[in-house]
């Protein structure tokens, strides 16, 4: 049977115990990798901009990704397109730095338009809409461009 041999949880859940890197990508079974943030974590608002944004300013996006992807399953439905945003342009900081332009881009341009329409959400954080914004489309046209990319983390909050 394909996938027999994936790692799964208690409920039979595809989860994939292997170790990663700080990009996200899986390293042998075996390997120390990265401590991973635990998934499934129903976080406060402040306490996941504090936690990604560590995570981020540590060189770790991927990490950062899981952390805003938790607020967006678990979060109020009004608030799910600025959490689907960040998340995306942690993805798309993820892509960058592992050389994958179009990928970037991508990722980029959607949490870019994502967080485009959080702005209530967005102003009851203290995310900065505008600034994230500005960063995601210089770093998208970067990547897709083929050029070199300014991997510096954007600040979440103004």
């Amino acid at each position: 049977m394909a996938g027999a041999d994936r790692d799964r949880d208690a409920a039979g859940r595809a989860r994939n115990a292997r170790p990663r890197d700080a990009l996200g990508r899986p390293l042998p079974h075996g390997s120390v990798g990265e401590p991973r943030a635990p998934e499934g974590v129903v976080r406060t608002p402040e306490a996941t901009l504090r936690e990604a944004q560590a995570l981020l300013d540590a060189g770790r996006p991927f990490h950062a990704h899981e952390v805003l992807e938790d607020a967006w399953k678990t979060g109020p439905d009004d608030e799910r397109d600025l959490w689907r945003g960040l998340a995306q342009l942690a993805v798309g900081l993820t892509h960058a730095a592992r050389g994958n332009g179009p990928g970037a881009a991508t990722l980029l341009t959607r949490g870019a338009r994502s967080l485009g329409t959080a702005v209530g959400a967005a102003a009851r954080h203290g995310v900065d809409v505008p600034g994230l914004v500005g960063w995601a489309e210089r770093l998208a046209a970067a990547a897709a461009a083929g050029g070199p990319v300014d991997l510096t983390p954007p600040r979440l909050t103004g």
